[in-house]
Order: C-alpha cells, then structure tokens, then sequence
C-alpha cells in the first residue's frame, strides 16, 4: 500500500450477523467497483473492540438473541430510551482506542453499518478537527420503517438507505432529506438466484436428493431463537421433503439438531456455522428464518421465498419487514410453531400458489444496489484519488 492509496474504514459489530454480512459486502463491492490502481478497505468492530464493558454487552444481546427473542423487544425499548451510543460513559471508555486506531491508519473515508458506532466517530473526526474534511456515510441495514433511532446523527454526511419506508424513518428521526439517498441493502454478489441444474449441485454436495423439495431451517449466525422448536414441530410432519438445518455458532444447538433430525421421516442435513450461506440458500425451495434485514435480503436475492418467523411479535426494527414480505407476496408469516408442517405441504403440493411467492421475490429489493452502494461511496474520495467513474 503507498502513501497515496485511498483508504475506506468500515465500522461495524457482531450484534447478529447481519451487520457483519452487509460490511463484508460493501468490501467487495468497494474493492470490485473501484478502478484505480488500489484501495486498502478495513473493517472494525468498533462496538466490542473498543471497551470490555462494551464488549460484554454484544454479548448481552447475542444471549437474548439466541435465548429469549422474545425480550428483544424490551432490549429495544431500553436502548431507544437510554441511548448509549450518545452517552460520556461509554465515550470515554472507548474513544481512546478509536481515536489511536483512526490516527494510525488515517481513512480517508468512513463508512458505518451499525447504528451504535457513528455518534463515537463522529466525536472522533470533531475531536482530531478533521469533520469538514473525511466524510462519515451511514448505510443503513434496517430496511423498514420502525429501526433504532441510534441510525440518525446530525454528523453523518451521507446516509444510504433500502428504500422509501427507511428514508421516511430518518426523515421522522430528524435527518434532512438532502442527505438520504435510496440504494438498496448491501447484499453480496454471491447471493444470486441460479439455474435449477446448479440447484440440483447443490443439493447434492449436502448428500441431498437432487429433485426433491428442500427447506432451509435457518437459525442464524448466533444460532437459536424460534428456529429449532420450529424444527421440532417440522420433523414429526409426513412430508415428502428433505431439509437441511443451519444451526450458526451454536455447538449445543447443532448437537441437539442432530438428535433431532435422526426422529425425523425424511432426510435432514445439519451445519452448524457456515460461510457459504449463499449455497445453503441456492439450495432450497424455501427458507424458514426470523426476517433479519441482511438475510431477508439476502434470501430474496436468491430468489428464496421465506416462511417467516412470526411466532413471537417481531423485533420492532424487524417488523417493517415483515410487513413487506407479506404484502409483496414473497413469504408466508409462521404464527405457531405447530403449523410449520402444514404450509410446507401446502407449498410442496400447491405447486402454482409456490411459484407466485417464487415469482413475487424479484420484486421486492433494488437491483445492483451493493454496486450503487458502493459507487456513492468513492465518490466521496478525494478528487485526485477517485477514478470510480473510469
């Protein structure tokens, strides 16, 4: 890396790991859209890296996550309420290391994914009196109306949002409308829709039947919430499938999973963490997920209807999502756990009512938005550095 080779700092947290997909795309598609000779793209997570306390509250939120999804609506309310991410406790304990880290690599701009992270930096770009000089962009990962309030500070400069519905909220939040722009979610390349022939692969790497109608139990990067007991209710179901179940970072649950699975009347695949989500997708006629921004997107990319998770109330910032998956047609909401088995055979033997959901994905997120994304982005390098538009 020369001295002249613009330099873009991602800030993110392992809160989920939607936050950690859209950072990871926006590297790509920063490096991949970028015409000059280099760019040095870095990615922190500023939230559990900067402070031990900190630290153990993603944590925190991880455990409630996995363990009782059902509180995450007070989780919510409390950090609405508190707004940690605007308080002198834990600035102080965490701008020292942001501020030495930022110091030693000097980005020249600074990109948020996380709405915990842009009020610290913006102190530390006003604090190193470098505010008018290295733009601070926020792209949203929060697709609806209704996410945390955390999102809007008056020091970004750029915010890129999904859609109408999450420029609306900022808007509400207080943020001008010159400074939103609609680009789509931050979906890697890779999560793609595929030919049937490269499905049919697809299952069979997993030692799946290649024709046969496959369910993708998803339970997320962290592993847990509703999923598993969802998938408790799925295999005791007479159904001609076959399903492979995701269980994350989540070593207890992929054992259970498989205990599980060996009580079930028809073959199941168990993963515990994987990287290659975009494979796992490209496999399967359906996904059964909780409806996070990032994997919703995701899934949607890959043309993948959803059987959504909606046995306990969404997580607010999540519910706008749902929403939108139901009007559009692309998804079927699950209220109880009991009546998985009975959508799935309505899909599995209701073959024209599957493809109009199959169908109804394609209209629901931009296309090429991690590309818009991206291009907005190095556009905002200083002139003699960007060539984005070569």
């Amino acid at each position: 890396m020369t001295q002249n080779t613009p330099k873009i700092l991602i800030i993110s947290s392992d809160t989920g790991g939607g936050h950690r997909s859209a950072a990871a795309a926006l590297a790509h598609g920063l490096e991949k859209f970028w015409y000059g000779e280099s760019l040095a793209v870095r990615t922190i997570k500023a939230v559990e890296e900067s402070h031990h306390i900190t630290e153990k509250l993603v944590s925190v939120y991880n455990w409630v996550l996995r363990h009782k999804q059902g509180w995450m609506k007070y989780l919510y309310w409390a950090v609405n309420r508190f707004r940690p991410e605007t308080r002198e406790f834990f600035h102080r304990r965490c701008i020292g290391f942001l501020k030495e880290g930022f110091e030693k690599w000097c980005p020249h701009v600074v990109v948020s994914v996380h709405p915990l992270t842009q009020h610290i930096f913006a102190r530390v770009l006003r604090e190193l009196n470098l505010a008018d000089q290295i733009p601070l962009v926020t792209v949203v990962t929060d697709p609806c109306y209704g996410f945390w309030k955390g999102w809007a500070c008056d020091d970004v400069s750029l915010y890129l949002v999904a859609n109408d519905d999450a420029k609306r909220q900022l808007m509400d939040y207080g943020v001008s409308e010159s400074r939103i722009k609609i680009s789509g979610m931050p979906v890697h390349p890779k999560f793609r829709e595929v030919t049937e022939t490269d499905a049919q692969d697809a299952r069979r790497a997993y030692g799946l039947d290649a024709d046969k109608f496959t369910i993708f139990l998803n339970a997320g990067w962290i592993g847990g919430g509703n999923i598993p007991q969802i998938f408790r209710e799925l295999v005791r179901g007479e159904l001609d499938v076959q399903a492979i179940f995701l269980a994350g970072k989540n070593e207890d649950l992929r054992k259970e999973a498989e205990e599980i699975a060996k009580t079930a009347k028809f073959p199941v695949k168990v993963i515990g963490y994987s990287d290659e989500i975009e494979k796992l997708m490209q496999s399967a006629n359906v996904m059964v997920s909780k409806l996070g921004g990032l994997t919703t997107f995701e899934a949607l990319a890959c043309r993948l209807p959803i059987i959504a998770d909606a046995t306990t109330p969404p997580m607010p910032q999540e519910a706008g999502t749902v929403k939108l998956l139901s009007q559009k047609g692309a998804g079927i909401l699950l209220k109880k756990p009991a009546d998985i088995v009975g959508v799935v055979n309505d899909l599995v033997t209701d073959n024209p009512r599957y493809l109009r959901m199959k169908e109804a994905t394609a209209g629901v997120s931009l296309p090429n938005s991690t590309e818009s994304i991206a291009r907005e982005i190095l556009t905002l390098l200083p002139t003699q550095q960007n060539s984005a538009s070569a």
